[in-house]
């Protein structure tokens, strides 16, 4: 064959070139096809195996904490009232109930320990909220994409409905130091859209109640470690999240597009290795505290041994004596004993008694 390589042309120009023999006319229009099929833009990288590949951003933001607005007890003039029962409620706690529920034993134990009563805490949501170094929750607002290819009215909006939902579903069991209490997604709005309201808590803790409230250790107990001023344990976790967000769209075929961004994002296999480096560290830590309940209990366990020795060494001395000086001698002996201190008992009844006549 004089072509090593053969070009491939669509049905309407190879019924061209066949009659190009018979129509001169015919030739031009052959190859003006051809020209257009061969410089035809090749497939973006939206097309894989001839497949479409949908790419959608994913937001995440720091939410403003307006539960009566997430809960719809009021709406905004961008609210459309029509589609609220499209909306899904997961939780509304009363945030009060929630903090009785966490932190109540905890501060029970603090405050049996105090021995000053100005020391003693008598609300604890109370105190945090007016606490300059703690929040009494915290909010975060996951979005797919805009209002331009995610509309909450379009098929792609239903798509991204599904795809919060079954990320919302696994949300509290990936965060364990997380208490969600109020949790809504909305497609009454523009685009559809996640809130997400949480109690942040760590246990264990050496200072103030062992069980309290604190962001940066509830996501450090989660493996969230902060570093520079950029790289907290907030942006850490959130990035995380985003990762497991992302994981859910490529369930639908939809890739998670880096827009606009010079953050690091987790690739879904990153994501997936540091779970399970996570959950390594999880059972390390738990391996851990049963070690020192463990060696606790066999110091406790080397105590009772010695003392039970001594007891052993006690009784046969004792028996020892009974055989020597026989058991009425010993009997005597300890009778004795006892006197002085059955005197006394007797006396002090004696004392309690004529005072009480008087």
């Amino acid at each position: 064959m004089p072509f090593q390589r053969r070009l491939f042309a669509s049905q309407g120009a190879q019924n061209l070139l066949a009659g190009c023999i018979f129509d001169s006319s015919a030739v031009k229009s052959a190859f003006a096809l051809l020209l257009t099929r061969v410089t035809e833009p090749r497939a973006s990288k939206f097309m894989r195996l001839g497949v479409y590949i949908m790419q959608r951003t994913i937001s995440a933001m720091v939410g403003k904490g307006s539960v009566n607005h997430n809960s719809r007890k009021f709406k905004t003039e961008n609210v459309d009232g029509s589609r609220t029962h499209l909306n899904i409620d997961y939780c509304n706690e009363p945030i009060k109930k929630i903090y009785h529920e966490l932190f109540d034993e905890a501060l029970k134990r603090y405050n049996e320990k105090q021995t000053r009563a100005d020391r003693r805490i008598e609300n604890y949501y109370e105190k945090i909220r007016n606490s300059k170094q703690e929040k009494p929750f915290h909010e975060l607002i996951l979005q797919i994409g805009d209002k331009e290819n995610m509309s909450a009215e379009s098929e792609n909006g239903q798509l991204a409905r599904q795809i919060l939902d079954e990320y919302y579903r696994e949300f509290q069991e990936r965060n364990p130091n997380i208490k969600v209490f109020s949790a809504h997604l909305h497609m009454d709005e523009a685009t559809p859209h996640l809130h997400i309201d949480f109690v942040p808590f760590t246990t264990g803790s050496k200072r103030g109640l062992d069980t309290r409230v604190s962001l940066k250790q509830a996501l450090a107990a989660q493996g969230f470690k902060g570093g520079t001023r950029g790289n907290t344990e907030w942006n850490q976790w959130v990035s995380a999240e985003k990762s497991a967000l992302a994981f859910v769209m490529e369930r639908h075929g939809i890739e998670w597009e880096h827009k606009g961004t010079h953050e690091k994002h987790l690739s879904v296999l990153d994501y997936k290795k540091q779970e399970r480096a996570a959950e390594l560290e999880q059972l390390g830590a738990k391996i851990e505290e049963k070690q020192t309940e463990f060696n606790v209990l066999r110091k406790d366990n080397g105590k009772l041994a010695n003392e039970n020795k001594k007891l052993v060494t006690q009784n046969r001395d004792y028996n020892l004596l009974r055989k020597v000086f026989g058991s009425k001698q010993i009997d005597e002996l300890l009778a004795k004993a006892k006197e002085p201190k059955q005197s006394k008992q007797r006396d002090e009844r004696f004392r309690k008694n004529k005072d009480y006549e008087r």
